[in-house]
């Protein structure tokens, strides 16, 4: 089992996200899905690759580890999208959502997403950046996503294994997998050494 190193662990996945409980369940690993909530605001004067160093971070900071046992292995993480100094969260609203995808309109922008690895033992975290660089989106382009994908549980305003991401997306130089939520070769190379 390519997995060895990693059967008497118990890996704990600290997200409510689908895209992240599907990236590693596809690398094959028994996980089980515990997070908490945790107010992610952050400091101003924070660079974007800070920014999500620091949340995936706080998200680890929320779990009791003196209650776990030794072998268990807590993974959080953030994604920011970063478009110049604009950091574009989870769109508030419909017009959010079109606000952002407008300004990534013919553009090209930063993903990065850290991770935060822990144990009773240690602590280590890793971003990775991705950039992406979108086709000039229509507007009526722009409302069928919306309309039909929903994506306000996304940062950005927009999921890159959805329709936009079919019809929009022109370039992504860097990890795919990253910009969907979680660097899963980073990740898994990581955890092997955790």
């Amino acid at each position: 089992m390519i997995n060895y190193r990693l059967k008497n662990r118990h890996i704990i996945l600290a997200s409510q996200s689908p895209r992240r409980q599907y990236l590693l369940k596809e690398l094959g690993l028994d996980f089980e899905i515990c997070s908490t909530k945790v107010d992610e605001s952050y400091p101003d004067g924070m660079t974007p690759e800070q920014i999500a160093i620091y949340l995936a971070e706080l998200k680890s900071d929320s779990f009791d580890i003196t209650r776990l046992d030794e072998k268990t292995i807590i993974i959080t993480a953030d994604t920011i999208v970063s478009l110049g100094d604009e950091i574009l969260g989870k769109p508030s609203s419909y017009a959010d959502a079109v606000r952002m995808l407008q300004k990534l309109s013919g553009r090209k922008h930063e993903v990065i997403t850290a991770v935060c690895l822990k144990s009773r033992k240690k602590k280590f975290t890793f971003h990775v950046i991705s950039s992406v660089i979108f086709k000039v989106l229509l507007l009526e382009e722009i409302e069928y996503y919306i309309d039909n994908f929903q994506p306000f549980d996304k940062a950005g305003g927009y999921g890159v294994q959805e329709w936009i991401g079919y019809i929009g997306i022109s370039k992504i130089e860097g990890s795919f997998f990253n910009v969907m939520g979680l660097p899963v070769k980073e990740l898994y190379e990581e955890l092997i050494r955790f």
